[in-house]
């Protein structure tokens, strides 16, 4: 009888045990543009491999077809915590009043973004889309001001064409349906090999985003306030996440696996296009050249100030 009651005493308290653990982990929202991109993968990685759940946190994530339906979700305050939000359209949002903060880079450098068209379409360069069909994914995004700059860097008069994602810009494109369309590793990879498509253009041929960061992590103003312990034990989980991904062979099976991909094709999407410090957090590269590009792309009417900028970008510390 006593060993019965002592193993019961013992269940139940595993029990109570669960339920506090349970209790004490914190649900935040997530809306994540372009899903199974290596940048913006890590929240997923993170949650399969336990490191936020370390952390206290489970996330709920869903995924859009771009940034600019990633910022809205934020700043309408049905998700917390937007990723991979597009730099201009940030800009272009906060200098409108919307509730939306910065609390990390997301990436630096736009070389993982391509514009492509069928291997024997007649476009060979972005000189060549003059009255053609210039994909990007959605208003706001990284791939739109990209296609802005295209456009005025190069004097073009190609017509920009809000598409989605890149499986939807690949059907379009093999259709005729769009010109020219755009995509990120591991999308297209196989296309590219099989020679059905050929790039004509990277992300960082667009002067403006050359070197710079073009995505950010973002997070409803309000939520920030009021929630700021959650949002700094998600950006520690976040960093923890990062440095497992470049060094935990464990990180790429998880994304090939998550995926359906191969591994060797999860490590050529890492690491012939994101090249560490590619998604590091801690650092925006280029601000002040950001803010003027912002105005010249007509994102912004004027360049944010020091104090916006500010406000504007709230960085947990390390």
């Amino acid at each position: 009888m006593k060993t019965k009651m002592m193993a019961g005493a013992i269940a139940l308290a595993a029990l109570v045990g669960a339920v506090h653990t349970a209790a004490a982990e914190d649900t935040v929202k997530l809306a994540i543009g372009q899903r199974g991109n290596w940048d913006t993968s890590v929240s997923e990685i993170g949650q399969r491999a336990g490191i936020f759940k370390k952390h206290g946190l489970v996330l709920d994530m869903v995924y859009t077809q771009g940034a600019g339906e990633t910022q809205q979700a934020v700043i309408s305050g049905s998700v917390d915590i937007g990723i991979a939000a597009g730099v201009m359209g940030v800009l272009s949002a906060y200098s409108k009043g919307a509730p939306v903060r910065v609390i990390s880079a997301e990436t630096t450098g736009a070389g993982d973004l391509y514009w492509y068209v069928k291997a024997d379409s007649p476009i060979k360069s972005l000189k060549d889309t003059n009255g053609k069909t210039l994909a990007y994914s959605t208003n706001g995004s990284s791939t739109h001001g990209v296609v802005s700059a295209f456009i005025k860097e190069n004097n073009l008069t190609a017509k920009p064409t809000a598409m989605g994602g890149p499986a939807a810009n690949i059907t379009a494109v093999m259709s005729g349906q769009i010109d020219v369309g755009w995509a990120a590793p591991p999308f297209g990879l196989d296309q590219l090999d099989a020679k059905q498509i050929r790039i004509i253009a990277t992300g960082n041929d667009a002067k403006a985003f050359q070197g710079q960061t073009v995505r950010l992590n973002i997070v409803n103003a309000n939520f920030l306030k009021t929630r700021k312990d959650v949002v700094d034990r998600y950006m520690k989980a976040y960093r923890e996440t990062v440095d497992f991904m470049y060094k935990n062979p464990k990180g790429l099976e998880i994304y090939s696996e998550w995926l359906k991909i191969s591994l060797e094709k999860a490590k050529r999407t890492r690491d012939d296009f994101f090249k560490p410090p590619a998604i590091e957090p801690d650092k925006i590269v280029g601000l002040e050249t950001i803010v003027k590009d912002a105005v010249a792309l007509k994102f912004t009417t004027t360049e944010l100030t020091k104090a916006q900028l500010d406000d504007l970008i709230q960085i947990p510390p390390r």
